[in-house]
């Protein structure tokens, strides 16, 4: 069994995991997890005398077999239970994710499994993010910045980098969710913001808003 704060860790480490499975900085985790790096440190030492985790100086940490396995599916429980708030309990997406955080550390897996059954099995959060399968295999979805577009290029927004309440507040706000088609209509070149074409209506977006929002080309 893991406590809440080792199930925490886990799944900081397997956000910050990249495709090339590249060791994590502790004072990555510890701006992740808004924590000390010494207390990041002190709980690497038990993650890894558990063996969830493997700590090499100078490279960093990566987590085992289990350890992925364990912190997948933290992820698979907390994007499942979002699905479930917003579709079933008319949650707006950027009130879920504090509930799903509490909710995921529930060590019931007939739950889970009903729970994805009773949803209909879905692939997506509703922030556009993957859920993993039971066996923690982790579907990738061919995606990009919406920085990324040239002008007249047109792409579908499925989903956002930054899930924070404020952004995704300010994003229901214009009218900008998952599925919108987003055409590029200017690129300023000088602060590289964005003048788009949504809803059939014309917008301009900032640099850090298009660095927030991923889309897949059509």
């Amino acid at each position: 069994m893991f406590s809440q704060s080792e199930e925490n860790y886990l799944k900081a480490i397997f956000h910050l995991t990249t495709a090339e499975k590249k060791g994590i900085s502790t004072n990555a985790i510890a701006e992740k997890l808004a924590t000390k790096p010494s207390s990041v440190t002190d709980m690497i030492r038990k993650l890894s005398d558990k063996k969830v985790v493997s700590y090499k100086k100078y490279y960093g940490v990566t987590l085992t077999n289990s350890g992925r396995k364990i912190a997948a599916n933290i992820v698979r429980k907390h994007r499942l239970w979002e699905v479930f708030l917003v579709e079933k309990l008319q949650f707006s997406w950027d009130e879920v994710h504090d509930v799903a955080e509490q909710l995921e550390h529930i060590q019931s897996p007939k739950l889970i499994q009903q729970l994805d059954h009773f949803l209909g099995f879905p692939t997506q959060d509703p922030h556009g993010d993957p859920i993993p399968d039971q066996d923690g295999n982790l579907k990738t979805i061919e995606k990009r910045l919406l920085s990324t577009l040239l002008k007249n290029e047109t792409g579908i927004c499925i989903g956002v980098d930054d899930s924070s309440s404020e952004f995704l507040q300010f994003l229901d706000k214009r009218g900008i969710t998952l599925g919108k088609h987003i055409k590029v209509l200017e690129k300023e070149a000088f602060d590289d913001s964005l003048i788009i074409e949504i809803n059939q209506q014309k917008m301009t977006i900032s640099k850090k808003i298009a660095n927030n929002l991923y889309i897949q080309k059509s």
